[in-house]
Parts: structure tokens; sequence; C-alpha cells
């Protein structure tokens, strides 16, 4: 049941953004232009709206094309340029394989044996999900592909421990696998989207291209361990809940492998070993997917039957995809992204003689950035930006460059990060309790582990 005082709090939010909305286009900013100003009431409407799910979220990204459309905004190449990204494709066949996975059987067996390993008390149950998203972090560069592979596991623990569909355990189970394996990975350089883009713009913009092991002992203490604790704890604190364990390895034991769980084990190795070697083969891990995805619809394997496809599949996840991708591309069109980069660092009170100051504004600013430009845009809009930030501090530019990813790594709202999208879209889990958790964090990220984060970048003599 709905806390009334939480429906109060969406009701109010979403009014909010349609009269802000409706401010912007009455009152338009003398630093935006016509089309600026359009991109900007659309955004604030269709982030007001995927903030609060006050509707669905596929019908909130319906309205957006609609409206992008009907007020010329971007051409239909950039507004729905969502359903050419890898993104939604990735999501497909994360969908597929999600479906292949429960279906057979399989998710449950390997969740069941994973889940012997966290008997205990619940506690120890979201701390060990956390600390196996990190670990696959090291073996398995794409976020996608970890939450793809990973969440229908989760499920199936989620089963095993007696959490039911809509409970705080089931929830938490979810949102400990999927920031377990998207948060603590900013800290390791190949694991993330954003990390890859900010190295590649460093490299050919400024010549600088940081190292594995100093990229590792700079973030990984704090912006790893420490944020991974507390992600673990607040999902404790959040959705507590019991664990009620029905299945015991004796019970396991006696089970036999069907051949389509042997069938789905080897295909499962081989996107597997595909997708940790994306860095040899180049192939994007969307469409290893795909690829996964058709093999197991094929007639004549079907491990996913048509019925099954037809009934299954979550269509409104590639709609919501879809629609986050189009409005990052329609505020990198319009150039509003850069515009508003560009204010906000006008606005920061920057002191050559106060290192502090500067980290916290920079870091901020970063986050900010993120809001607008979903956190892949941070390193394409900021790291330009970096040479001149470095002259008015003082800060070298490679400190500046790096003290961005303790921005993009903090996503205040889950639409920011399409991994986090992803892997509540397949559990069919509520986007509002990621909101919840994500706004949380980054509050507490701003406000401890960023000093923290300082007082470490001087030991080992970045500042």
């Amino acid at each position: 049941m709905l806390n009334p005082e939480t429906v109060n709090i969406k009701s109010v939010a979403w009014k909010c953004s349609v009269v802000v909305a409706a401010m912007i286009l009455l009152f338009p900013p003398d630093m935006l232009s016509s089309l600026e100003v359009k991109a900007a009431a659309l955004m604030v409407v269709t982030i007001g709206f995927w903030a609060t799910s006050i509707i669905p979220e596929h019908i909130t990204a319906l309205l957006f094309f609609l409206l992008a459309m009907l007020f010329s905004i971007s051409p239909p190449d950039v507004v729905f340029a969502g359903f050419a990204s890898t993104a939604v494709w990735l999501v497909f066949g994360g969908l597929v394989i999600g479906v292949a996975i429960t279906a057979t059987g399989l998710g449950k067996r390997v969740a069941n044996r994973v889940a012997l390993q966290l008997e205990g008390e619940y506690p120890k149950i979201i701390g060990g999900l956390v600390l196996v998203g990190i670990l696959f972090s090291f073996v398995m560069p794409s976020a996608m592909g970890r939450v793809v592979l990973l969440t229908p596991i989760a499920m199936a623990i989620a089963d095993h421990f007696g959490f039911q569909k809509g409970s705080n355990g089931r929830t938490g189970v979810l949102l400990a696998t999927i920031l377990g394996s998207y948060m603590s990975a900013f800290a390791i350089l190949p694991a993330n989207v954003p990390n890859m883009v900010l190295i590649g713009m460093a490299e050919t913009q400024y010549g600088i291209s940081p190292l594995y092991g100093s990229y590792f002992l700079l973030h990984f203490p704090v912006l790893g361990l420490l944020k991974a604790l507390l992600v673990a704890g607040l999902i404790v604190w959040f959705y507590p809940d019991k664990p009620n364990v029905s299945v015991h390895q004796a019970m396991l034991k006696k089970e036999e492998m069907s051949g389509s769980e042997y069938l789905l084990s080897a295909a499962l190795l081989v996107l597997l070993a595909l997708w940790m070697t994306d860095f040899a083969h180049h192939i994007s891990p969307a469409w290893v997917t795909l690829g996964g995805a058709i093999f197991l619809l094929f007639p004549g394997i079907a491990i996913v039957s048509k019925q099954q496809f037809n009934q299954k599949i979550n269509w409104a996840s590639l709609l919501f995809v879809a629609g986050i991708l189009g409005l990052g591309g329609v505020i990198s069109h319009t150039g509003l992204g850069h515009t508003l980069a560009r204010q906000l660092l006008s606005l920061l009170p920057l002191n050559a003689h106060n290192d502090f100051l500067n980290f916290v504004s920079i870091a901020l600013a970063s986050t900010v950035t993120g809001i607008v430009t979903t956190l892949p845009g941070v390193p394409a809009v900021f790291t330009p930006l970096s040479e001149g930030l470095s002259q008015a501090t003082g800060i070298p530019l490679q400190t500046v460059i790096m003290i961005q990813v303790l921005g993009f790594s903090t996503p205040v709202l889950p639409y920011q990060a399409p991994p986090i999208i992803i892997g509540m879209q397949l559990a069919g889990e509520k986007f509002s309790s990621a909101v919840k958790l994500c706004f949380v964090l980054a509050v507490l990220t701003l406000l401890f582990l960023l000093p923290v984060n300082y007082v470490w970048w001087k030991i080992v003599g970045w500042i």
C-alpha cells in the first residue's frame, strides 16, 4: 500500500515540473536560444514524470517522442535515435536471455547454489550480492552485460530466500545485484562506459592516458569499497526483510539438468567469453547479446518458444530505454547540455587558493551536468572545459580530469544510468525503488564521500 505522504510528494513534484516548464516557455532565459528553450521545457517535464513515475515510464517516453516531433525540437533521426542504439538491442537480447534462464530452470539452479553460500541474515545476503557485482566488474567490462547476466539469477535468488514479488527482500536483492554491478565499477577503468569516454576524450584532447593501476589506486578505496558499503547499508535500511529458505542442498543433489539447461549453459559460457574479451574482438556487447538471443529463439533450438516470446517479453522496457536515449540526443543536438554546463561552471565559487572548495565545486558541477546529459554524456561535455578549470584553480589538469569521475559516478536519479534502468526493467521492479536509493546515495556521496576522497587524494599526491 502506498504511503499517503509519498503520493503527496510525487504529486507536488510532477506538478512542479510542469510549472517550471511553463515558466521556461513563458519567460525564456537570455542564455538559451529558442530551440534550447523548447528542449529545456521538454527535458524538465520528461525528467519530472520519470522521477515521480506519476504515469508508467514507457508512456512518458511516448509523450516525449510526440512532443519533440510536434514542436520540431530535433529531427526524427535524433528523437528516435534510441531505437538505433546498442542499448535498446542489449535490452532486447537481455529480455530473451532472461526468459530462457527462467523458463529452463537454470536460473533457479544457479541461484540456489549461490544462495547456499549466502545463507544467514539479510545483511549477509545483500552484502554478498554487492560483492559478486564488484567481482564481476573485474572480469566483465560491460556493465550492461553484467546486469543482463546477473539480474535473472538474482530474481531466482530472491525466490530461494522466499522473497515474493513486491516484497522488500526481493527489491533489496535486485538492487544489490544491479547497483553492485554498476556503482563500484566506476573505480575500475574499463568497467563502465563513462570511464572509457573520459579516457578517450583526455587522450585525444590533452594527450593524457591514465593507467589502470593509477586510476584504480586513486578511485577504488573510496569510490569502490566505501561506496559499496554505503549501497549495501542503504538497501538493508530502506528495504529490511528476513529470508525464509525453502531449498536445501540435499534437494539440489537429486535434480538432474535437462538438455535445455545444458544447451543454455553452453550458450551463456560462449556469451560470457565474448563479453569478457570485447577489448580484443571489438564487437559490442549488444551484438553479442542479440546473437545469443537469436540462437535461443531459432527454430529447432527454441529454448524460448514463440508463445513465451509473445507473452513474456516486456516491450515497454524498450520504449523506456529508447526514450531516455532520445532525450539525451535532443539535449546534445540542441546544444542545451553545453550551454547549461558552461553556465554552471561560471557560477562556481572557484578560488586559486582553496583546493578543497575547488575540488568540491568541480565534482558537484560534474554531478549536476549528469542530470542534464546522463552519465555517459558528462565526460564529452566536461573534458573540453578541464583546461580552463585547471587554469582558474591552479589544480593540475590531470587531477581536474579525474575529479569529474566523482561526479559522473553519482547518479542522482536512475534515468541517468542506462544499466540501472535496464536492470530494473528486466527485474520488473518499480522504478521508484531505485529513485529513492539513488537520490539518498547521491546526497551521502556529496556530504561524506567527497571530503573522504579529498583526504585520500592528498595522501596519494594527486592534490
